[in-house]
């Protein structure tokens, strides 16, 4: 839980309701807490996700590492950052176990408690819910934290639903980076559609050239009188799309990688879909 930037009341808790907070899915989904309510906001970013098609509320550079796994991975097809627990039901689990339910200190009125993130996954045509909790290996040793683990912990198990705490020991950080570099090219402005298209079709048939990346996406730049860069964007948005695979636990270096060493996922003849809506 993140440290709000304004006192908590019961007339917020209704006014967050009343606004549809902590409900719907996919791209109606809104998130309990914002970036703006809280009161740290140096490490906080937004990103428009390709699984979900909104913008995502991200409170630390771990939520957002973890968050770019997440949109990445095809099995997932839902992603719920900042999802509210039933205040009621925390609150029993509370006093069940012996432990201190957060509050406002200027209200006392108790402060409705989020775990980071509410996946929605399908795996052999199967759907199911996970959720996670994300948090910098050094604070599992708080028992503050471990206390208000304990409560997200029960109240999932009730859920029936698999629950546990990521911290950076679990992400890959050379991955997380490598989406990070793609992540903003997913959607293509509509007047570089053709451009692309063109470039990915001249990749698909020179793929067994020994030419490095950077020099083909230069030179297309130049025959096509496109500003410097225009190309390696389109690379971004093929990887971001898949249309093409490279080794993403190794950094990125256009000028290294060759074209041999590039996997083709579409033929000249595929439809390519370009959803930017």
């Amino acid at each position: 839980m993140s440290k709000r930037k304004y006192g908590w009341s019961e007339k917020k808790r209704n006014d967050y309701i009343k606004e549809g907070r902590g409900q719907g899915e996919l791209s109606n989904y809104i998130p309990w807490i914002k970036i703006q309510d809280i009161s740290s906001q140096g490490n906080a970013s937004r990103l428009i996700g390709w699984t979900a098609k909104r913008q995502h509320e991200l409170l630390s550079n771990l939520e957002r590492d973890f968050f770019l796994l997440l949109d990445w991975e095809d099995t997932v097809v839902d992603i719920r950052e900042q999802f509210p627990l039933n205040v009621e039901t925390t609150i029993r689990i509370a006093e069940e176990k012996g432990i201190k339910h957060s509050k406002d200190n200027s209200s006392g009125i108790p402060i409705d408690m989020t775990t980071d993130f509410f996946i929605t996954v399908v795996k052999n045509s199967e759907r199911k819910y996970i959720a996670r909790t994300v948090k910098p290996s050094e604070q599992l040793e708080d028992k503050r934290v471990i206390e208000k683990f304990e409560i997200e912990r029960e109240y999932w198990e009730i859920q029936g639903i698999s629950w546990g705490v990521i911290t950076e020991k679990e992400i890959p950080k050379q991955l997380a980076n490598n989406i990070l570099w793609i992540h903003k090219s997913y959607y293509l402005a509509e007047e570089d559609i053709s451009y692309s298209t063109l470039l990915l079709h001249l990749l698909i048939l020179k793929k067994d050239s020994e030419e490095s990346l950077l020099v083909v996406c230069n030179k297309f730049d130049e025959d096509y009188n496109l500003e410097t860069g225009s190309s390696l964007s389109y690379i971004k948005h093929f990887i971001a799309r898949k249309y093409i695979s490279i080794d993403m636990s190794k950094k990125i270096n256009p000028s290294n990688l060759t074209l041999d060493q590039i996997i083709m996922n579409v033929s000249k003849e595929d439809n390519i879909d370009y959803n930017i809506s």
